[in-house]
């Protein structure tokens, strides 16, 4: 047992990967890079998180994004402690868990899948913002002017409105200040989520069939009708993508009792909660619509009326966005500023802080590295934003990006090497079987959604 590490009781559990040699360091464990050494298990980090904050984190990650449970793979490993799951060091990311499981070339690839899905991931989160503000905006013209009006407006307004919120709440320090903001969020996500739901079964009432078929919308061409379904497959991949987010939310989780415990519970109700809304929204939203079902149900006006619920949904949408951006931001900025913090740690612009008072606020810690960078990488992702804004092709790309290797390859590569999985066994070809045709749904989603942006950038 490492010294240090909490003392729990030992319990009956399926047991981790054995390391071959005792002499790894926590050091090794932990460090982001090759090279780059971060601080010690603990850190000194105060963790709050209960199941149900950790439940909050989860259904802000995952609301509002698709329709495929994908994490499983994630909830079955114990990888925040190891060697040991109750005793052993803790891997704080999920390229921590890579980088002990598989090595650091595999997880120097992991992490920069990782970033890449969380900077896109905040890209979509800026389009689908000014979608909803657009939306309704457009609600009130037809309530006014009648469903025949042309209503149209630009999004880049509001784009920009959102990047400015984010650079102010960019100053939350870090992943283990967002639990209001994270319940805030889950709240809103049942709301617009049951909006939806009630919506789309009520539509199916008010219609008195089931619209759509087996075959679905047909296409001018088979090609067509190719991309069209691919990209399909690429915006039900980013669905449930809050596995590469999965350690970063138990990390926030406080022991006693055991946090993979914890975060397995949390998984199953969270998970329960969103499958729910995601299949009642999904098959409910096609069943009312049929072949003219909108690229999104609350924005693409299958719905006009009641207005005003149309536009408190929408607006759900959007303060659930604002924490769902934070999310997935914050991992970013903590390992960009862990990492040149320790490469330069004795610059005074690094790491100097400075209490400002507000009035009618708390007293306000500010460092400028970390307003500089955070500013700039909001700036970056809205400026991404304004020039492809285009909601339903970028969230196939980034599930197509997602899919395989965050939330396939790696979880079940760590599985195999954890539980021993002997070559060519039963339990092995399965694995293989499954890890290879998900790659070739990613695969095909990948060009389905990659056509789509070039599509709708050209067109």
């Amino acid at each position: 047992m490492i010294e240090g590490e909490d003392n729990y009781e030992e319990e009956e559990e399926t047991p981790m990967l054995r390391l071959s040699s005792l002499k790894l360091t926590v050091t090794v464990e932990q460090e982001l890079i090759h090279g780059v050494s971060v601080t010690n298990d603990h850190n000194n980090t105060i963790r709050t998180g209960t199941l149900w904050s950790t439940v909050a984190h989860i259904i802000t990650a995952v609301i509002g994004s698709g329709v495929l449970s994908l994490a499983w793979s994630m909830s079955q490993l114990d990888c925040y402690r190891s060697p040991d799951p109750i005793n052993g060091t803790r891997n704080q990311t999920y390229t921590d868990a890579v980088r002990v499981i598989l090595g650091e070339k595999q997880a120097l690839l992991c992490g920069w899948l990782q970033f890449l899905n969380f900077f896109g991931t905040g890209v979509a989160y800026v389009v689908t913002t000014s979608t909803c503000m657009i939306a309704i905006q457009k609600s009130n013209c037809y309530h006014k002017e009648g469903h025949e009006a042309t209503c149209e407006y630009s999004g880049n307004l509001y784009m920009f409105l959102f990047g400015v919120i984010q650079i102010v709440m960019s100053q939350i320090p870090d992943f283990h200040s967002m639990v209001w903001v994270s319940i805030v969020a889950a709240i809103m996500s049942f709301c617009y989520s049951s909006i939806g739901l009630g919506l789309g079964v009520a539509k199916v009432i008010e219609n008195g069939r089931i619209d759509g078929s087996i075959n679905g919308v047909p296409a001018g061409n088979v090609p067509l009708k190719l991309l069209l379904a691919f990209q399909a497959l690429g915006d039900i991949a980013f669905a449930y993508p809050y596995s590469i987010i999965f350690l970063e939310i138990q990390d926030t989780i406080k022991s006693p009792p055991q946090e993979n415990k914890v975060m397995k519970k949390a998984s199953v109700i969270a998970i329960i909660v969103t499958t729910f809304f995601y299949f009642g929204c999904g098959c409910f939203g096609y069943a009312a619509f049929g072949n003219n079902t909108p690229g999104n149900l609350l924005t693409g006006f299958g719905f006009y009326e009641p207005y005003w619920l149309i536009d408190f949904a929408n607006a759900c949408i959007i303060l659930h966005l604002i924490g769902g951006y934070q999310l997935y931001s914050q991992p970013v900025f903590a390992y960009v500023e862990r990492w040149i913090t320790e490469k330069f740690p004795e610059s005074v612009f690094l790491t100097k802080i400075h209490h400002l008072k507000l009035p009618f606020l708390p007293d306000f810690q500010l460092n400028l590295f970390r307003l500089s960078f955070r500013t700039a990488y909001v700036v970056s992702t809205t400026g991404i934003s304004m020039v492809f804004p285009y909601f339903n092709e970028i969230l196939g790309l980034l599930g197509a990006l997602n899919l395989w290797p965050l939330a396939i390859y790696y979880p079940v590569e760590m599985y195999k090497k954890q539980r021993k999985v002997e070559a060519w066994s039963t339990k092995w070809v399965v694995l293989q079987i499954f890890s290879i045709v998900l790659m070739v749904v990613s695969a095909v989603a990948l060009i389905g959604s990659i056509g789509g942006v070039i599509e709708a950038k050209t067109s």
